[in-house]
């Protein structure tokens, strides 16, 4: 891993009416509109969406990294989350998160531990860190078959 500070530039690009480019250097270019929710033509990632999908795939790259780190074997995670966006006091913002993660392991695996590890990966997610958002994770470990 690089040292810290690390910096991310993306770069946002629109005319007065449809798509925002968002792009990113090494990266495909993908478009963003509103959502329906906001009036927005939807059917393309929007702010709420990407931030959403920031949440679930950091979890999955903070618990993947954290099994590494403590050798437990998994064969697959699967999470899905959902944003809760809404007005207090005059703003609008995610006022939470709910990740429905669901984890398979080998049979003889510990599933306390691996437990254990999802929310140590909840607890270690820079995304969820980084907003003041409320989170919670509802896991489920099993045996793969």
């Amino acid at each position: 891993m690089q040292q810290f500070p690390h910096h991310y530039k993306v770069a946002a690009a629109a005319d007065p009416d449809g798509e925002i480019s968002l792009e990113c250097e090494g990266l495909e270019t993908i478009a963003s509109v509103a959502p329906v929710e906001f009036d927005g033509p939807g059917g393309k990632w929007s702010p709420e969406t990407l931030l959403t999908a920031a949440v679930a795939d950091c979890f999955i790259l903070t618990f993947r990294a954290i099994a590494r780190a403590s050798k437990l074997e998994w064969t697959s995670l699967e999470c899905e989350v959902e944003g809760t966006l809404d007005r207090r006091e005059h703003v609008t913002l995610f006022t939470g998160f709910t990740l429905q993660a669901t984890l398979a392991v080998p049979p003889g695996t510990d599933e306390e531990r691996a437990h254990r590890l999802l929310e140590k990966a909840e607890a270690g997610c820079l995304v969820t860190n980084s907003l003041s958002a409320e989170t919670h994770l509802d896991a489920t470990v099993s045996k793969a078959a």
